[in-house]
């Protein structure tokens, strides 16, 4: 995951510099965004509780085309998500073939646990620009999994110390996942949302998890 963390650094700060050298023409035609969400579990392991807020973060640019001689347009591109899920359960074993979640015993004291998830990401999108810079997206994307860690920070027996125990590669993810996107912003602040309706884990293979995210997205170029 800090190697997915230096690559969505890398990249912000890649065209960041593309975005300062390109013309201003051609500057019409990319727009780099960012979004801040929070992931909803709409099914969720049968017995496991997750955490209110599950912080995640993507990034991408997009070329934008424009639809005839309208203000609408077209976009397509490219991009890196994270999502990271918190709950009460941690995974038996990240290598086994059939993914388990189990309840954390009542009587650990622990201070986490999550797995994290990264994809890389083919955005779609068309944009519906109105009076007064207001603007709607409608979309859809496609992700291919490229990162996956598991981390628990607490006791492993009653009264034992606090561990910090991560395990990278998570056994037996969805490869490719996809699902509808929804923007409605003013300006370069902009309201989120993604549902994912494709499953997180193969089908017998790991539990039934379908994030719903929503947050913002900023659009400063």
């Amino acid at each position: 995951m800090k190697k997915a963390g230096l690559l969505v650094a890398f990249l912000a700060i890649l065209f960041t510099a593309q975005s300062q050298l390109i013309t201003s023409k051609t500057s019409k035609n990319i727009s780099v965004g960012f979004d801040v969400y929070t992931d909803i579990l709409t099914k969720a392991p049968a017995g496991i509780d997750s955490r209110v807020i599950n912080q995640g973060f993507s990034f991408s640019t997009t070329y934008n085309f424009k639809v005839g001689e309208s203000k609408h347009i077209f976009a397509l591109g490219a991009g890196i998500r994270t999502h990271n899920f918190y709950s009460n359960s941690r995974i038996d074993n990240v290598k086994a073939d059939t993914i388990v979640f189990t309840p954390i015993d009542e009587d650990l004291n622990y201070k986490r646990s999550k797995i994290g998830l990264v994809y890389i990401d083919i955005p779609a999108e068309f944009r519906f620009k109105f009076k007064e810079n207001w603007k709607i997206g409608i979309g859809f994307k496609m992700g291919i999994a490229i990162d996956s860690k598991s981390k628990y920070s607490g006791q492993i027996v009653e009264g034992g110390p606090y561990r910090l125990i991560k395990e990278k590669r998570i056994n037996s993810l969805e490869k490719y996942t996809f699902g509808p996107t929804l923007r409605i912003g003013y300006k370069w602040m902009n309201v989120y949302a993604f549902y994912q309706p494709t499953r997180t884990f193969q089908r017998e293979l790991g539990p039934e998890m379908y994030p719903l995210s929503v947050g913002l997205t900023i659009t400063p170029y």
